[in-house]
């Protein structure tokens, strides 16, 4: 059985104590069957990283799970929290659960209840069925949606299948009780601050929690102390944490550098070795996601990582288009090489044959 859901307001302290949420990926065996000990493997690798979260059912997991060809939604989200509630048990912990909500209003209320009934915290509601809906159809789906489980909202960028969100919309979104948190993902300054500004206004600062899903600037989301003027005065704001794919590989590493980038935030001083390893992290980032090519092979690219590493058994998507672009492995293996203090190879060597025993 899996652990109790939290309730929203525990949900929502954890989330403002900030962390690292790996979005998890989807292992399959050679022949592109589901692969139950990889992806168990994978999660305990998560938990025994430190991430204090984990998300899945989102980009990284692959939508096509959704697809009835496959239907591997439930089981997905089930091996997830089964093994995390193993690994909780163990470890004393209590590691939050996020699943993807996708689609239409019937579509994610199924989900979300799915979600909540397997002992998930918060949903991250993907918008992009929704491209050319007003504002007042996508609170209404929201609204829906958070009857069913916390809301974690999610501004995706345009270019990957988003849509632009306005300041407007945003100020009423976060006026939405059971929203617990906002992943940040619009690739672009000036929205990822009409987040904050709707945030600040809305009083509601010390309720909804920051992640930042800007690939292009993980660092300096996590080391920036934002204040966002207000007619009630400033209001102090800061990403508690992220959620990302790219942190779904080197995870070790990864919860290292947040921890970093939070204490010197609260220090307030930024040592300049800090600032230099996060332009290491936004190069790593292009490497992984395939930023030359427009994405196209930022799920084949976490792979490939993970199974040069034997957490998984190869790069294989579900789609047999998604695949590394030219170049790509060369481009991640050029990282791996150049930049030693970002993987977690021997970190992963250590534990990798505990993680796969069933």
């Amino acid at each position: 059985m899996n652990a109790a859901v939290s309730s929203v307001e525990e949900t929502r302290q954890r989330l403002l104590e900030g962390m690292v949420i790996p979005a998890h990926p989807l292992a399959l065996t050679g022949e592109g069957r589901f692969d139950v000990r990889h992806q168990r493997a994978l999660t305990r690798y998560y938990h025994a990283a430190g991430a204090g979260g984990v998300a899945v059912g989102v980009h990284t997991t692959q939508f096509a799970i959704r697809d009835a060809e496959h239907g591997l939604l439930e089981p997905v989200l089930e091996l997830a929290a089964e093994t995390v509630s193993a690994c909780d048990r163990a470890a004393g912990t209590r590691t939050v659960r996020v699943a993807g909500i996708c689609g239409r209003t019937e579509q994610a209320v199924r989900e979300a209840t799915l979600a909540s009934r397997l002992g998930y915290d918060a949903g991250l509601v993907s918008f992009s069925a929704w491209r050319d809906a007003d504002d007042d159809a996508l609170i209404r789906h929201a609204e829906e949606v958070a009857e069913a489980i916390p809301v974690f909202g999610f501004y995706l960028q345009p270019s990957v299948g988003g849509r632009v969100l306005t300041l407007s919309f945003w100020r009423r979104f976060v006026a939405i009780a059971k929203v617990v948190a906002i992943k940040v993902a619009p690739f672009d300054r000036y929205r990822t601050l009409d987040v904050l500004r709707a945030v600040a206004e809305s009083g509601r600062a010390g309720e909804i929690a920051l992640y930042t899903g800007n690939d292009d600037t993980i660092g300096a989301d996590l080391l920036t102390g934002y204040e966002i003027g207000t007619d009630a005065g400033r209001v102090r704001l800061a990403f508690a944490g992220g959620l990302l794919g790219h942190w779904a590989c080197w995870t070790r590493q990864a919860v290292a550098f947040w921890r970093a980038c939070r204490e010197a935030r609260q220090a307030g001083a930024v040592p300049a070795d800090l600032l230099r390893l996060s332009a290491r992290v936004t190069e790593a980032n292009a490497a992984l996601f395939d930023a030359a090519n427009g994405y196209a092979g930022c799920i084949a690219g976490i792979h490939q990582v993970l199974s040069g590493q034997g957490l998984m058994a190869g790069t294989r998507c579900l789609d047999p288009k998604e695949t590394l672009s030219a170049g790509q492995a060369e481009e991640i293996e050029r990282i791996r090489r150049l930049y030693p203090e970002l993987p977690d190879d021997a970190f992963v060597a250590a534990q990798r044959d505990k993680w796969l025993a069933d």
